[in-house]
């Protein structure tokens, strides 16, 4: 009985090292699969002025841009003309395995100075992301997603102190405005995508990372200058680079 009893236990032991040995092996396979895209994103020409905000509706949020005026951000150019806040994406050649993956990450899409912060945030279906607060003031989000694409809007309030909204978005949409009713000049967007992403730095730069190894179209999103293709092969593990320039209007 006891002879049966050690052989059973032997052979757990091997079968659970063998387990997981496959998933180390698997796991090193899958990251030695993954490559990812970089590049930039410029803007050619002079970039258009933002305008100053006008925050005299609330005292508070005066007081927190008394040394930095606040400026619209529907076209942030950084150094060398690269463009921030433009949004890439896979729109084709992702199979249907990795377009349907969600990503542990939760974006933070935070009120501050009474402003979105960051302007623009990308995320997965059913990817989960939070609505949080810095502000002594209270703000209205009021998220705006077109009729007939299957996300459902919302309303809710964000007192001070208040803990983070949890939530996500149901379909692709490109792309989701987001406004404050309280605080009208508050404006920024929620970009919902299948797939790998990413978004431009202050520099205009950008990596999408986790991609398998295909042919992929790279797709650029900016609000005010709309999309931008570019087609673009990955091996397995290794990088691929895609630019984009936008011409100012």
């Amino acid at each position: 009985m006891k002879t049966r009893y050690k052989r059973t236990l032997a052979i757990l032991s091997a079968i659970s090292v063998v387990a997981v040995l496959l998933a180390i092996v698997g796991e090193r396979v899958k990251a030695a699969g993954e490559g990812t895209i970089t590049g930039t994103v410029k803007l050619n020409g002079t970039a258009p002025h933002m305008k100053g905000i006008d925050m005299s509706k609330d005292p508070y949020c005066v007081a927190q841009h008394k040394d930095n005026p606040a400026k619209l951000e529907n076209v942030v150019v950084g150094a060398n003309g690269g463009l921030q806040n433009v949004v890439l994406y896979l729109s084709e050649g992702l199979a249907a395995g990795a377009a349907s993956a969600v990503p542990s990450q939760e974006p933070a899409f935070d009120q501050k100075g009474c402003m979105y912060t960051p302007h623009v945030i990308a995320v997965d279906t059913d990817q989960k992301f939070k609505v949080t607060t810095s502000d002594q003031t209270t703000h209205n989000i009021h998220p705006l997603p077109a009729a007939g694409t299957g996300n459902i809007g919302w309303n809710k309030s964000q007192p001070p102190g208040a803990p983070p909204i949890e939530t996500s978005w149901k379909n692709p949409e490109i792309a989701i405005p987001v406004k404050c009713n309280i605080h009208p000049w508050m404006h920024g967007w929620h970009v919902v995508v299948k797939g790998p992403y990413a978004i431009t730095d202050d520099n205009g730069n950008f990596t999408i990372k986790n991609v398998p190894a295909g042919s992929y179209t790279v797709t650029a999103w900016q609000e005010e200058y709309g999309t931008q293709t570019a087609k673009v092969t990955v091996a397995g593990g290794q990088a691929a680079k895609a630019d984009f320039t936008f011409k100012a209007k």
